[in-house]
């Protein structure tokens, strides 16, 4: 994982790295979740950050360290960070290792999928699905309520699903597990591999 440094004790917008991702996850869609929801998070985090002493700090870092609101803010901007850096409207496949990789893990990347897409069906109320490698390099898939991160607990986050219904409600509406199933066909595959 690429850490997000500040800037004079400011983090800043992360860029959205495309400008249109297709009929997978529509423009309304990332104008709403990226130009709305993650602006407020990086604002609210950048005007709690001062007397924090976290100031200086990578933004894993500051999730780690932070509590309450700065907690929440910090983990939310790291959070869709990921996400929307992990995606592509001409996505790149899985190379051999990751592939070899879910299927030690997992069986096969069907497993792999399925599980993955279950987790992230199945999480009550809002939050995201990741798949983590822990400290051995085993592949592991955790549910995580509202901001919370997987570095959090000493792993290293690779993958990412966003099931806030803010992420999928203009698209989808209430159909979660199709928005789940549909952005396997957007995940630029060297880009996860690029955080182990």
């Amino acid at each position: 994982m690429k850490d997000i440094m500040p800037i004079n004790g400011q983090f800043a917008m992360p860029a959205l790295p495309y400008g249109d991702l297709g009929t997978i996850i529509s423009h309304s869609t990332l104008e709403y979740h990226h130009g709305k929801h993650l602006k407020a998070y990086v604002d609210n985090l950048n005007k709690m950050l001062p007397g924090s002493g976290l100031e200086n700090m990578p933004l894993s870092a500051v999730v780690c360290k932070a509590e309450g609101g700065l907690f929440n803010n910090a983990g939310q901007v790291l959070n869709h960070a990921m996400y929307f850096e992990q995606f592509s409207p001409s996505p790149r496949p899985m190379s051999a290792k990751m592939t070899t990789l879910l299927e030690h893990n997992f069986g096969s990347v069907e497993a792999f999928k399925k599980e993955f897409e279950q987790k992230g069906a199945t999480l009550f109320g809002s939050g995201w699905v990741w798949l983590s490698a822990d400290p051995a390099g085993k592949l592991v898939i955790t549910q995580q309520r509202n901001a919370e991160n997987p570095v959090t607990d000493g792993l290293r986050p690779l993958l990412t699903f966003d099931v806030w219904e803010h992420a999928y409600y203009l698209d989808y509406q209430n159909r979660r597990a199709d928005y789940l199933t549909a952005l396997w066909q957007i995940v630029d595959w060297p880009i996860v591999e690029s955080r182990l």
